[in-house]
């Protein structure tokens, strides 16, 4: 199958008038040629995230099953999230199992779009806990850390608290291929580097819920920004980091180490206004998700309009803006080889944006996909 586009995102840079062959699910050419007729617009990889707590009306949390997932998937397909962890918000010990016993079905089934698992939490710092329940907040256990090292989850991606964590678990997980990002945290630089140091290779949702930058006491944001190799991630939503702070982030790190987050909730992809969460509710305002004391609550942000934000609003180009929701996360997750870009040998998810930047086709695994029903054709 050979699709001809005006213009292609490939790591090399943005290819005119190029022709991608597709088979068996995988892109196995790309080349610039002069075909007649291309498809108007510009070809992108697929959009992937890492930090996804709900979509169509479905909170994972509260539909721990197979069934669930799929519905919160295919809500996120419609604004081109290809590849994703599905995240379990801070719980207790049950719900863990119950979530990697779901995630494990769908992994055994090959589902199309989840690539493994998200736990955020619970070994957080109760003073940033964000919206997440303080009373299930706790050290981690031997039991639980079996549920962490799981063999049959995919990619599996925890985030902790360095203050709540000795750096020994944090190696412990590593060691087993558990990737560890850092957040939800009150930790010094110095605490946060030791993290770093002992295998932590991410940050979660940079800027929020961890200790700010400061003169005398960088802190965790500062300690993120410091270090070159690590990964952050960033909502640009325009409530969670304010515009400047996102696009100061992105120049510092550059798009090959920031990666576009929604910590979506299952608001996405349905006109649900109002969701029960623990002993509390989360309403939406606008574009916004609060409880009624004002703390914001996940969000109901997609991965296109994360895009088109950076681009439209922070001035970062399209390139980039696409790199940080594509290559970079994948490059995270150690899928670079296969996901995140539009190359030969790759996976053949990608889009096709129109002139004004709208999503016009998903190819899934090499098969458009129906915008209105989430289903491969």
């Amino acid at each position: 199958m050979n699709i001809s586009v005006q213009r292609v995102l490939t790591p090399d840079g943005v290819i005119d008038n190029a022709t991608i062959t597709l088979s068996d699910g995988k892109i196995t050419a790309v080349e610039a040629n002069s075909a007649d007729n291309p498809l108007p617009g510009t070809l992108v990889p697929g959009f992937i995230d890492t930090q996804v707590n709900g979509g169509g009306g479905i909170l994972f949390n509260q539909n721990l099953n197979a069934a669930s997932l799929n519905t919160l998937a295919n809500a996120h397909l419609q604004f081109g999230t290809t590849s994703m962890l599905p995240t379990l918000i801070t719980d207790g010990e049950a719900a863990m199992h119950q979530a990697a016993d779901a995630i494990s079905e769908v992994i055994a089934d090959n589902h199309p779009t989840i690539v493994g698992v998200h736990f955020e939490g619970p070994f957080l710092n109760v003073s940033k806990k964000g919206v997440h329940d303080a009373g299930f907040i706790r050290r981690p256990k031997d039991s639980e850390l079996a549920i962490l090292t799981r063999q049959d989850l995919g990619k599996v991606l925890v985030t902790v608290a360095p203050d709540n964590v000795a750096p020994g678990f944090i190696r412990e997980l590593t060691a087993e291929g558990v990737i560890v990002a850092l957040g939800h945290s009150n930790a010094t630089a110095e605490q946060t580097q030791a993290a770093l140091q002992a295998g932590a290779t991410g940050f979660t949702h940079l800027f929020n819920a961890m200790s700010a930058l400061q003169s005398r006491a960088p802190g965790m944001v500062g300690a993120a920004l410091y270090d070159d190799a690590a990964y952050c991630g960033l909502i640009v939503d325009h409530h969670h980091v304010h515009p400047c702070s996102a696009a100061l982030a992105i120049k510092v790190k550059s798009a090959q180490r920031i990666m576009l987050v929604t910590d979506a909730m299952a608001h996405v992809g349905s006109e649900l206004n109002s969701l029960a969460f623990f002993d509390t509710v989360i309403e939406r305002h606008g574009n916004k998700l609060m409880t009624p004391d004002g703390t914001l609550a996940g969000s109901c942000l997609d991965m296109h309009q994360a895009v088109l934000n950076c681009h439209r609003d922070l001035g970062v180009s399209l390139p980039d803006s696409c790199t940080m929701a594509s290559q970079t996360p994948a490059e995270f997750l150690s899928l670079g080889q296969t996901h995140g870009s539009i190359a030969t040998g790759q996976c053949a998810n990608m889009l096709l944006l129109d002139d004004q930047l709208n999503i016009n086709t998903i190819w899934l695994h090499g098969k458009p996909v129906s915008l209105a029903t989430g289903d491969a054709q």
